[in-house]
C-alpha cells in the first residue's frame, strides 16, 4: 500500500480535531469571551452547518482545480483559521474563524478520500480508506481529552495554536511528498440534489440527520452535564470523554458485525430503538457514577454503530449513485449535529440546566426510527426506477 496514505490519514486527524474538541472546553471559552455556555455551544452548530453545505458546493466550484494544489490551499486556510481563533478578541471573531475552518475541513477530508483512491492499487483501496477514517475517529477519541489537558495547562487558545502547528507540518509534508493529482470528474451539485427525489433515499438521509441531532442534544454539552451531575474536575471529565470515544470507535465495528449478522434493515431499526432507550435513561443513571459510566459506554457505542449498516443500506438501495449518497449522508450527519447542538443550546438557555437534554434528544431519535422504518418499507428503487430516471435526465 502507498505509504503516502499515512500522511493523508495524519492530516485528517489534524483537521478532524477542530470540530469536536470545542465540546470539552466550552466552559473555558465561554468564560474567557464573556458569553454563556449555551452561546459558546453554537460554535459546534455553525461548524457542522457550514461543513455540511461546503462539502458538495466547494467540490463543485473547484472541480477544475488540480487536486494537490486545492489540498494545499485548503490546509493553508485551515491553518490561518486556527491562528485567527488563537488571536480572536471576541466571540464574533471566533465564530468567523470557525466558518473558515469548517469550509477548509470539509475540503481536506473529502480530498483525502478521493486522493487516496487514486494513489493506491484497487486491492488495497478498502484498507487505505479505512486508515483515513481511523484518522478522523482517532481525533474523536484523543482530541477532546487532549484539548481539556492542554486547556488546563496553557489555556483554551493554545489548543487551536497546536492544531495550526499540526496542520502546518501536514502542509509541508504534502507539498514535498505528494505528487500532483489530475482533475477528476465531480458529480454536479444539481445531480446530487436530484438524487433526493426518491422518498426511500431521502428518508434514509433523514434517519442520519435525526439520529445525530438527538445525540448532539446532550453530547455538545457533555462537559456542563458532567459538572452539573457529578461536580467532576477536569481530569475526570477527560476520562469520561476518553471512555465515550473508545466506545464510539468500537461501536463502529459492532455496527458492521450486526449488519452482517442480521441484515442492514433489522440492524438499523435495532440500533436506533436501543439508542433512544439509552438517551431516555441517562438522566436517571446519575444516582451512581459507575452506573452512569456503563450507560455512557452504551451511548458512545450506539452513537457510531448506525454508520456501517446505513452506509451499506444506501449502497444496496441504489449502487449506481452510491458515491452521491455517501456525500449527501455526510452532509445530513453534519446538519444533524448543527440542529442538535442549536436546539440543545436553546433548551439549556431556557431551563438553565442540561440534565434532561438527552430526554429531548431521544424524541428526535424516535423521529429517526420512524424515518428508517418508512425507508425500509418503501419499494426498492429497482421497482420504481424513479431515482435512476432523474439522474439520466440531468445528464441529457
Amino acid at each position: 500500500m502507498n505509504w503516502r496514505v499515512f500522511i493523508l490519514a495524519a492530516t485528517t486527524f489534524a483537521v478532524g480535531l477542530v470540530e469536536l474538541i470545542v465540546g470539552g472546553i466550552l466552559p473555558y471559552i465561554a468564560k474567557d469571551l464573556n458569553v454563556s455556555v449555551a452561546t459558546a455551544g453554537q460554535l459546534i452548530t455553525i461548524f457542522a452547518l457550514v461543513y455540511a453545505i461546503s462539502a458538495p458546493v466547494l467540490l463543485s466550484l473547484t472541480a477544475k482545480v488540480e487536486r494537490k494544489k486545492l489540498y494545499l490551499i485548503s490546509l493553508l486556510l485551515f491553518t490561518l483559521g486556527n491562528v485567527m481563533t488563537y488571536f480572536s478578541p471576541t466571540f464574533v471573531i471566533v465564530m468567523i474563524a470557525r466558518i473558515i475552518t469548517a469550509m477548509s475541513t470539509a475540503l481536506v477530508i473529502v480530498l483525502s478520500l478521493t486522493i487516496t483512491t487514486k494513489i493506491v492499487e484497487p486491492r488495497h483501496r478498502a484498507k487505505a480508506l479505512g486508515l483515513i477514517f481511523v484518522g478522523v475517529s482517532s481525533a474523536l477519541v484523543i482530541g477532546v481529552p487532549m484539548g481539556i489537558f492542554i486547556t488546563e495547562a496553557f489555556g483554551w487558545r493554545a489548543v487551536f495554536l497546536g492544531i495550526a502547528l499540526l496542520s502546518s507540518i501536514s502542509m509541508i509534508l504534502i507539498f514535498m511528498l505528494l505528487e500532483k493529482m489530475p482533475v477528476v470528474e465531480v458529480v454536479p451539485l444539481k445531480t446530487q440534489i436530484k438524487s433526493l427525489a426518491n422518498l426511500k433515499i431521502a428518508s434514509a438521509h433523514l434517519t442520519t440527520l435525526f439520529m445525530l441531532a438527538g445525540h448532539y442534544m446532550l453530547y455538545a454539552y457533555f462537559t456542563p452535564f458532567l459538572v452539573e451531575a457529578f461536580n467532576l474536575n477536569s481530569s475526570w471529565v477527560s476520562i469520561c470523554y476518553l471512555v465515550f470515544g473508545l466506545a464510539s470507535v468500537s461501536g463502529n465495528a459492532f455496527g458492521g458485525w450486526l449488519s452482517d449478522k442480521i441484515g442492514t434493515g433489522k440492524s438499523i431499526v435495532l440500533i436506533i430503538a436501543t439508542f433512544a432507550i439509552v438517551l431516555f435513561a441517562i438522566p436517571y443513571t446519575i444516582v451512581a457514577f459507575p452506573l452512569f459510566l456503563i450507560v455512557t459506554v452504551l451511548w458512545g457505542a450506539l452513537s457510531w454503530s448506525l454508520t456501517p449498516p446505513l452506509q451499506n443500506y444506501l449502497i444496496q438501495t441504489d449502487p449506481k449513485t452510491s458515491d452521491i449518497q455517501q456525500s449527501l449522508n455526510t452532509a445530513a450527519l453534519q446538519i444533524g449535529i448543527s440542529i442538535g447542538s442549536a436546539v440543545g443550546g436553546a433548551l439549556f438557555t431556557i431551563t438553565g440546566s442540561v440534565m434532561h437534554l438527552s430526554s429531548f434528544g431521544a424524541i428526535l431519535v424516535l423521529c429517526a426510527l420512524g424515518c428508517a422504518i418508512f425507508s425500509i418499507k418503501r419499494a426498492p428503487l429497482s421497482d420504481s426506477n424513479q431515482l435512476d430516471g432523474s439522474i439520466q435526465r440531468v445528464h441529457q
